[in-house]
């Protein structure tokens, strides 16, 4: 949604098909202002995933991941105490059980772990290249949805619906918003298997990549829970 307003709304009446189904809803409002995570770009994201269960926790990615987890297993019958549920769910990706359930699933339809086991054996972009910062300072911003635009220009995403879609390509940031970033450092790596697409997403993403001298605050990630 455009804005949290809308999606108050939006949750509103989530809320209110729930109740007339007989079924307890609840409704978490996150922040889409940049993306969440570091990986933008099908396989990207899948890979990212896999590192997530395995320890490897973006912390805004983990506190999203958290608090649906927790409302789930509330929902569920698992467990009433939010911060309990949280809790339970780090020590399931601490121990491992968490990784061994995901291997689990994706055998059970058919599906080959051992990419799972072995991330390196995801296709790879035949251009990787790092994106560098102009100038020294503060991410002020980076449009999750100019993002995603600039993605889907590298193929992950359809423009027409007759389009096919590259799971290679993609976008992994080095840095978000409030973060410091010196001049000349990487600010992210673009994955694509066209040089013409490259070159296109390199600008554009310069542009939507914000930088400015002021400190500002690191971005709520959980704006509101409606039940």
């Amino acid at each position: 949604m455009n804005s949290k307003e809308q999606a108050e709304e939006l949750a509103k009446e989530m809320i209110e098909i729930g109740r007339l189904a007989d079924k307890e809803t609840v409704c978490v409002l996150t922040n889409m202002d940049e993306p969440l995570g570091y990986a933008i770009g099908n396989s990207l994201e899948v890979i990212e995933a896999i590192n997530f269960l395995k320890g490897d926790m973006p912390e805004d990615l983990k506190e999203v991941v958290l608090e649906l987890g927790a409302y789930m297993m509330k929902l569920a019958g698992k467990g009433n105490d939010i911060e309990q549920n949280k809790l339970k769910m780090l020590g399931n990706i601490e121990n491992g059980k968490g990784y061994e359930k995901f291997l689990q699933l994706v055998e059970n339809q058919g599906g080959d772990i051992s990419y799972i086991e072995d991330t390196a054996k995801f296709p790879k972009a035949k251009y990787i290249e790092n994106v560098y910062s102009d100038k020294a300072g503060y991410i002020q911003n980076m449009n999750a949805k100019k993002i995603g635009k600039i993605v889907c220009g590298l193929g992950a995403g359809r423009i027409r619906k007759e389009d096919s879609i590259d799971n290679a390509v993609g976008i992994v940031l080095n840095k978000k918003v409030s973060e410091y970033v010196q001049n000349q450092e990487i600010m992210a790596t673009i994955y694509a298997n066209s040089e013409e697409k490259l070159k296109e997403a390199k600008y554009k993403l310069k542009e939507v990549i914000e930088i400015s001298e002021k400190e500002i605050e690191k971005p709520r990630m959980i704006l509101e829970i409606m039940e």
